[in-house]
């Protein structure tokens, strides 16, 4: 594995930004608490002042919610589609934002955006179930697959290809859409391209036996306390974490090609390094692309981390190389 170096450090915004930071004490936080400091931090990830740190969205790209009706349950959707795309159909990226117990979509508009306009592409971008009691990882997984499995059926409402269909996520989000790679190839819907950014891959009882785990334990933007409630309430008592775990499936092979993106100042680091050799040990085709000095949830704070522009350009050139190909590659 490729290891950060002892001379890696945490970009000077983050550094002046994290001392300003509450964190709340994790192993103490009641169910009322959690939900409350997640309203409020979805909130500020939501408003106009957040912009300075999560980007600002490219002005090609129309932005809006839509609602995925599904026969149990109605899920919220973002999406993105460029202002000039003209009347062709567009490929498609399922898209599943990072947090666990919190996030939001509105905060990888900056990303998500760059990918509808750059590419061009529909980028659709799951409000799933958060994290809490009596909501496990397994919600938040069933919301991405349904909304991937619902855009691709009514595809000509969509205005998109079914035929050219990549997934991508940070963070949690990174892992619902590796388990939604791996359900793809069960169910049989092909997809081209597959980009998880800082993922969490293993919730089993050696999911802090990674050295990165002890390294960067209290890193700004993620420490081990945080992730052992995330932990908690993805995989409770009585849940099978190695069927949420995909560095633990039977076979990765034929999977859709992958892009692990790694910041290397993460506790989870390792968690890609060991995904991205699983997959290349099955045979998937698999990149592993680290970016020195920067913390885990990168790709949404390019205002205060400078090398989120690196990996969203390397990115959108991956996503391009696998999603703006003719019908019958």
């Amino acid at each position: 594995m490729n290891h950060a170096t002892a001379i890696d450090r945490p970009p000077l915004g983050i550094r002046l930004l994290s001392p300003l930071q509450k964190e709340p004490d994790w192993p103490t936080l009641t169910p009322e608490k959690l939900v409350a400091y997640r309203d409020s931090a979805n909130r500020k990830a939501s408003s106009r002042l957040a912009r300075v740190i999560t980007g600002f969205p490219d002005r090609g790209v129309a932005i809006g919610w839509q609602e995925v009706a599904l026969p149990d349950r109605v899920i919220p959707v973002r999406i993105y589609r460029p202002r000039r795309a003209g009347a062709a159909a567009l490929p498609l990226v399922l898209h599943v934002h990072g947090g666990g117990f919190v996030g939001t979509a509105p905060q990888s508009d900056w990303a998500n955006s760059h990918f509808a306009a750059r590419l061009p592409a529909v980028v659709v971008s799951v409000e799933h179930r958060l994290l809490a009691q009596g909501t496990p990882l397994t919600a938040a997984a069933a919301d991405g697959w349904d909304v991937l499995r619902h855009v691709v059926r009514y595809a000509p409402d969509w205005g998109i290809d079914p035929d050219r269909i990549a997934v991508a996520g940070e963070s949690t989000g990174a892992l619902i859409s590796a388990l939604a790679a791996l359900r793809a190839r069960e169910s049989g819907l092909r997809l081209r391209a597959q980009v998880l950014t800082n993922p969490v891959t293993d919730l089993t009882g050696t999911m802090y036996d990674y050295p990165s785990m002890v390294q960067h334990a209290d890193s700004p933007t993620l420490t081990v306390s945080r992730l052992q409630v995330f932990q908690q309430l993805a995989v409770p008592q009585g849940t099978d974490a190695r069927a949420v775990s995909p560095v633990h499936a039977d076979d990765l092979s034929d999977l859709a090609p992958a892009l692990v993106v790694v910041p290397t100042l993460d506790p989870v680091a390792d968690h890609g390094r060991r995904y991205a050799e699983r997959l290349r040990e099955s045979g998937t085709p698999a990149e592993l692309s680290e970016y020195p000095g920067a913390p885990h949830a990168f790709l949404a704070t390019p205002g205060i981390v400078p090398q989120a522009k690196a990996a969203r350009a390397r990115i959108t050139e991956f996503l391009g190389d696998h999603l703006v190909v003719t019908r019958d590659r």
